[in-house]
């Protein structure tokens, strides 16, 4: 029985290759995606920090009133609470800015895993079609085969049979 070769197995050589390739695109999104995820994370502390500076001088601002102050110094208090509102309102916005970059991040690697997937799904039609295809070939040959050995046991059964008619 000779060696049976699938005549699109270049084209599925091809297409692993690519899946290969997808694959490394999807590691690399989701680094990419980790690292933004990271500075998300960073910028929501230095933003938490800011507000908890900010709620503490409020705090401080209440028991000066409280316990009774001039005004002069109630004024400069709440100035600087103005300057550290303009400051959690900056830092939100960073961390506003971020979100939308890992929301971002996030799409290019749900789009490099549905492409991924989509390449998988192409192999794995192509490795159906390739045993389908082989099972086939393989039984075509077994017919061909059999066939030739009944054409050769008639053979040798005529040369038989025409021996043991002479002699």
């Amino acid at each position: 029985m000779g060696k049976i070769i699938y005549p699109l197995e270049q084209v599925l050589e091809v297409k692993r290759k690519r899946v290969e390739e997808a694959e490394k695109v999807v590691k690399e999104k989701e680094k990419i995606l980790e690292k933004e995820k990271e500075t998300l994370k960073k910028k929501e502390e230095e933003r938490d920090k800011v507000l908890k500076h900010h709620d503490e001088k409020l705090a401080q601002l209440r028991h000066t009133l409280d316990s009774g102050t001039t005004s002069d110094e109630v004024i400069g208090m709440k100035n600087y609470l103005k300057i550290v509102k303009e400051r959690v309102a900056a830092e939100e916005k960073k961390v506003q800015d971020q979100v939308k970059v890992v929301q971002g991040a996030q799409k290019i690697v749900d789009d490099a895993k549905l492409k991924l997937k989509q390449l998988r799904l192409n192999v794995d039609k192509f490795v159906a079609h390739k045993k389908d295809w082989m099972a086939l070939r393989i039984k075509e040959q077994e017919i061909i085969e059999e066939r030739e050995l009944d054409e050769l046991g008639q053979v040798t059964y005529m040369t038989h049979h025409k021996k043991n008619k002479r002699g």
